[in-house]
This record gives structure tokens, C-alpha cells and sequence, in this order.
């Protein structure tokens, strides 16, 4: 996955979440729901939760802030 698709899976990802506000996913289930590389996955979520959109849960499964 190139620079480009990793922004657009955080775009896509983000979307997801503000029309979902409740969504709890662990990175496995977000691999499966967008059917993605884990590496990439991962770090599209890890670049959320350190802009501060998204939380990780001590189980590791994230969600909205």
C-alpha cells in the first residue's frame, strides 16, 4: 500500500466513525471490515488515535474519542 491509499483508508476510516459514533473495532475486525493489510491497517488507525480521533482501549480495540 502506497502513501496515497494509506490516507485514503484513514479517510475512509474516519468516515466510518463519525457515521458510526459507537463503533468499537479491534484491529483484526477493522482488517476484515475493510479489507485491508494489517500493517496498513494499523497504521492508519495508530495515525488516528495519535491525532487524537479515535481511542485505544487497554483490550485494543478502538473507538471514538
Amino acid at each position: 500500500m502506497d502513501l496515497e491509499q494509506v490516507e485514503q483508508l484513514i479517510a475512509l476510516i474516519r468516515m466510518e466513525y463519525l457515521e458510526m459514533p459507537d463503533l468499537k473495532l479491534t484491529l483484526r475486525q477493522a482488517v476484515r471490515l475493510w479489507d485491508t493489510p494489517p500493517e496498513s491497517c494499523e497504521a492508519a488507525l495508530d495515525v488516528l488515535v495519535l491525532s487524537g480521533f479515535l481511542a485505544r482501549t487497554r483490550d485494543g480495540a478502538f473507538l471514538r474519542r
